[in-house]
């Protein structure tokens, strides 16, 4: 998943973005189904009780959250160091184009929209009322749920707990926020284990992606604690096997970011070569910026709908490798979109697959 954070947008959603604690995690979430990938190396295995500063994060954790020592310790120190994380998050080489086409073909193809199309006509109910209920619209947590998983094909099967701390204390140097991401993983292994001691769960039993997110729509910890929600009223909250609590917590998420109901997420926008102004046009990134009036002024021509847009726009260029940029006006909701992976490849990735699953459903 793209940029998605996440999100993921999600980092993505990931973006795949990610934190009054919790829900049960026991109650949260049955252990996923599917068997661990930490295959043998020629090297042996790194254990994180054999790392100094994962011990003293250990014991100051147990001490601030009030937790056990004895099993935080022995929690973190059963920790694997996972070779598959650290290549995940590493970037790539420096000039290795983005490609926006081939980007959104990986998620706007036939399996995907059929499957789409299945998980819909199987939560229509869910799906209607999660719409009702927060104004997120179905499609958008459609395309969500299927860009993250496949629809649950896809969880992960890495340890969660071997993902986080090998993220915590191993986030690879070359990255240019690596300080900042480690921290953000030091507090996503926190909330794990907090929400584990805390409700009985085994930290070793979960399994996700390779950066720790878990589910159908791959929440952080931090964000299953924050936003995931008992939406099918059994009383715990579930997001690898009950539907109704992913739907719900997708929408929940989307509305504590700032949703806007009714509002689009972006317009078509093209050029007036004679006053175009790229370069300040493009300075904000896809935060919204521009009145209509600037943006237009600018030298970026909108049509229709956008003419009265009341919030501010973005110009959001999409890049396809050697051959010219795509670009759409994006609105507050398509910054919000971002929020779940903060990217605006997987945004519009999620967008395009959950319309194209809406335009595929038979008429009812």
């Amino acid at each position: 998943m793209q940029r998605r954070s996440i999100a993921l947008a999600a980092l993505a959603t990931l973006s795949l973005s990610i934190l009054p604690l919790p829900v049960a995690l026991a109650q949260a979430t049955p252990l996923a189904k599917q068997r661990p990938t930490n295959r043998p190396s020629a090297r042996a295995p790194f254990f994180y009780r054999d790392h100094p500063a994962a011990m003293a994060f250990a014991e100051d954790l147990a001490a601030r959250r009030q937790l056990d020592p004895a099993w935080v310790l022995a929690q973190i120190g059963q920790a694997q160091r996972l070779e598959a994380a650290i290549r995940g998050v590493t970037p790539p080489p420096r000039g290795v184009p983005k490609n926006w086409a081939a980007y959104r073909a990986r998620f706007i193809e036939p399996t995907r929209i059929a499957a789409g199309q299945a998980f819909w006509q199987d939560n229509r109910e869910a799906l209607a009322r999660a719409e009702a209920e927060f104004g997120v619209p179905a499609s958008l947590i459609v395309g969500v749920i299927g860009v993250e998983t496949l629809y649950g094909r896809h969880t992960g099967t890495h340890k969660v707990i071997d993902a986080i701390t090998t993220l915590a204390f191993d986030f690879p140097a070359s990255h240019p926020r690596a300080a900042a991401r480690s921290a953000f993983f030091r507090d996503e292994l926190e909330q794990l284990l907090s929400l584990c001691q805390r409700n009985g769960s085994d930290p070793q039993g979960l399994l996700g992606s390779f950066a720790g997110a878990m589910g159908l729509p791959q929440f952080m910890p931090s964000s299953w604690a924050r936003y995931a929600i008992d939406f099918d009223g059994n009383g715990k909250v579930d997001l690898f096997d009950s539907p109704a609590d992913v739907i719900g917590s997708v929408a929940n998420y989307f509305k504590a970011f700032g949703w806007t109901p009714g509002m689009p997420t972006h317009y078509p926008v093209r050029f007036d070569p004679a006053t175009l102004d790229l370069e300040t046009l493009l300075a904000p990134d896809i935060l919204p910026s521009f009145t209509v009036e600037a943006f237009q002024a600018k030298g970026a021509v909108l049509e229709g709908a956008a003419l009265q847009h009341p919030g501010p726009l973005a110009l959001v260029e999409l890049q396809n490798a050697g051959a010219p940029s795509s670009y759409v006006a994006g609105t507050q909701n398509f910054y919000v979109v971002t929020r779940y992976n903060w990217s605006s490849y997987y945004a519009l990735a999620v967008i395009e697959l959950g319309e194209a699953v809406k335009a595929a459903l038979p008429e009812r």
